[in-house]
């Protein structure tokens, strides 16, 4: 039986899927290559780990596509002394990512097996600073500011509070709006009461839960 090739899986990943997606800081691309996404998925999907697909997680969540993590990655622009928040941890290698590049990361996850699965996974390859934990993040987290802040589910309304936890010159990502209508958003901070919004692209992805929504959101 051959032997599957996950380092030419890889490149290729990283050359049909990744660089035809307008990814093209080497910065990302170099990442992709060192941090070994088969390492992060479920074991039944190891093979699939290059795929273009949203590989399912436990419980009924599923990982990103490996374009959108590229993607998302490339414009949050995390540098090195950034403290980043991710809501939704799910399998960790996103988590991964972002701890690859910023000093200190905070990841948040409802899910109590999935987060400590993810922990296990985070500790193993020596991604040290991250603190992972268990709780519903879906309408922020904390009373800490943040340089970059992802949501990796998506939600209906993007919650004021992780805007107001944004330090200066700081960026939330999110996924907002509901299926069949969703847009990947950047939102920057440029001034006190001031920001800057991009829509990226349109995407669709799961729901956060308990994420906001019209009728119970609070201004």
């Amino acid at each position: 039986m051959t032997r599957f090739d996950y380092e030419q899986a890889r490149r290729n990943m990283i050359e049909q899927q990744i660089r035809t997606w307008d990814v093209l800081d080497a910065r990302v691309l170099d990442l992709l290559s060192a941090v070994r996404r088969e390492e992060f998925v479920p074991p039944a999907y190891r093979t699939l780990a290059f795929a273009d697909l949203e590989l399912p997680l436990p419980n009924g969540f599923r990982m990103w596509t490996p374009k959108m993590e590229a993607r998302v990655l490339q414009e949050l622009m995390v540098q090195s002394t950034d403290r980043v928040l991710e809501i939704g941890t799910g399998s960790g290698y996103f988590t991964a990512l972002l701890a690859s590049k910023a000093g200190d990361v905070t990841t948040v996850e409802i899910d109590p097996a999935l987060s400590a699965s993810a922990k296990a996974k985070l500790m193993r390859h020596g991604f040290t600073h991250v603190r992972a934990e268990v709780g519903d993040g879906a309408q922020g987290w904390g009373h800490e500011l943040y340089d970059a802040i992802v949501l990796t589910g998506s939600t209906p309304l993007l919650p004021e509070r992780f805007l107001a936890q944004l330090k200066p010159n700081g960026r939330v990502f999110a996924v907002v709006g509901e299926a069949p209508a969703m847009t990947a958003r950047l939102v920057e901070w440029t001034a006190p009461g001031s920001r800057v919004t991009t829509d990226l692209f349109e995407t669709v992805v799961a729901p956060l839960k308990n994420a906001a929504t019209p009728s119970r959101f609070r201004f």
